[in-house]
């Protein structure tokens, strides 16, 4: 969705080493945001953007208006994945995934891809499109790509030039946070306790608002407890500091 950062050109330099061409896509979605405020202060740098797009080794940048992806018509459909779309950020941001599938179904049908290229940071639309594409692009391979952090452990977000300097520190909290799970269970600690443990101090913090912190399957996004040496679970967490909503994750792998 623009304000392009490292996590992004990630994407595109792992689409660039095993592709014959890539496209690159920047559209601020409309339809996934649930806080018009959300949608009116996104970034907005696409000289930026699009200077990356070309250094990076994009060939082609699709950037349709919201008026020729939608028309005049902005509703989409309900979409029923399970858990997938009722829990955690579909239970926070209700019919954030409606938009989500929309615009990506659109998308796929647009410029027909062999592969498509997603990030690992939004764990659980990561999930909602590989389950898209097993129903509607049989074809189609979605290749997850490794979160992104900053010099100082901060997953990179384009929300984050919102942060004001004083907010930084607050919001490095939620990667303490599940970077606390993953060590306290790879130790072999019960990771119901150590769930419990941390998210009663994560909900102690003044300076952040915590939405869930959970341990989960990330294919299904079912919590998980037990058999957690699996590759695809992760500790998953959601807060809002100041007036920016944050998400992180990282995998538990205890083998």
């Amino acid at each position: 969705m623009g304000a392009l950062h490292s996590g992004h050109r990630s994407l595109i330099e792992r689409a660039r080493d095993s592709s014959d061409t890539v496209v690159l896509s920047i559209f601020v979605n409309p339809t996934q945001f649930n806080d018009v405020k959300d949608y009116d202060s996104y970034p907005n740098t696409i000289e930026a953007d699009l200077e990356m797009a070309e250094t990076a080794g994009v060939d082609v940048v699709f950037m349709p208006s919201a008026e020729g992806m939608y028309g005049d018509d902005f509703a989409v459909d309900e979409v029923d994945y399970g858990q997938l779309t009722k829990s955690f950020e579909a239970q926070m941001r209700a019919g954030h995934f409606n938009g989500v599938v929309a615009v990506v179904r659109k998308l796929f049908r647009a410029v027909l891809p062999d592969r498509a290229f997603f990030g690992e940071k939004d764990l659980q639309q990561l999930a909602v499109i590989r389950r898209l594409a097993r129903d509607e692009f049989p074809g189609l391979e979605i290749i997850g790509c490794p979160l992104i952090r900053d010099h100082d452990g901060l997953a990179l977000s384009s929300r984050n030039v919102r942060l004001k300097e004083s907010e930084r520190a607050s919001a490095l909290k939620l990667t303490g946070w599940i970077h606390e799970i993953q060590q306290e269970i790879q130790k072999g600690e019960d990771a119901e306790m150590v769930l419990e443990r941390v998210s009663e101090a994560a909900r102690q913090a003044n300076d952040v608002r915590l939405e869930y912190l959970d341990i989960v399957n990330a294919l299904t996004f079912e919590p998980c407890r037990t058999d957690l040496s699996k590759n695809e679970v992760f500790a998953v967490v959601a807060a809002n500091v100041g007036e920016v909503r944050l998400i992180d994750n990282c995998r538990v792998r205890c083998s």
